[in-house]
């Protein structure tokens, strides 16, 4: 019996990318080569093509809800899941990173941590960092303290405090997330950093930056001198 064609293309993709990485790939050929982890018995070149003309970009794919994808023919129930586990793996790999080498003192290493975990998310979360005196990450140091509505997620001092001090955090990185895309702060943002601010203050913990992020854009306290 002759080897399906789509075999054999699967095969010159991973040689490809195990010579040269993604180099010279078009988005559709990086998806497709993807997918081929999670479909095992079929081309999946359409797919691939079909899920970047409905989200775009890899990016846009990976932050599409599982259910969104499953609408792609082609895709079936495995692939979405197995997509949400490769985000999830480059979440944990800059999360990990962060607690072992880096320092989270530069504020474009910070957007970017941050924009990956929660820029895209459609509904706004408030999470917070805690890092040692060196702006090292903690270990399993990322928390979600809250999770709100599309437009809402209430944050206290008091337990932002409690929680740091529980932890033996130095200093705090605070970040949320703008689901309508406006990275520009309200004035409950502003005030709420300033609440935050003087309550970390009390205890000696340093809060080195606020951050509101969407997918392209991150607005920083710190670097608008309101921090």
């Amino acid at each position: 019996m002759n080897e399906p064609n789509y075999l054999g293309h699967r095969q010159r993709l991973r040689e490809r990318f195990l010579r040269s990485g993604f180099k010279g790939f078009n988005d559709y050929e990086v998806v497709e080569l993807l997918l081929t982890l999670a479909i095992p018995r079929m081309d999946v070149k359409q797919p691939a093509k079909a899920l970047i003309a409905r989200f775009g970009n890899l990016r846009g794919i990976l932050d599409a809800p599982p259910e969104e994808l499953r609408e792609v023919k082609g895709i079936g129930s495995v692939a979405p899941v197995a997509l949400k586990i490769i985000r999830s793996a480059a979440e944990l790999y800059l999360q990990q990173s962060a607690e072992t080498t880096e320092s989270l003192a530069d504020p474009e290493r910070l957007s970017a941590f941050w924009r990956l975990r929660i820029g895209s998310l459609r509904d706004e979360v408030f999470e917070v960092a805690y890092l040692d005196s060196s702006y090292h990450l903690l270990i399993d140091g990322v928390d979600r303290l809250e999770e709100g509505t599309i437009d809402r997620a209430a944050v206290y001092p008091r337990r932002l405090v409690e929680t740091a001090l529980k932890r033996g955090a130095a200093v705090l990185v605070v970040a949320h997330n703008h689901p309508n895309g406006q990275v520009q702060p309200s004035d409950q943002d502003k005030t709420l950093t300033r609440a935050l601010v003087l309550a970390a203050e009390i205890v000696q913990i340093k809060i080195l930056d606020h951050l509101i992020v969407s997918p392209d854009e991150v607005f920083s306290f710190r670097k608008a001198g309101l921090l």
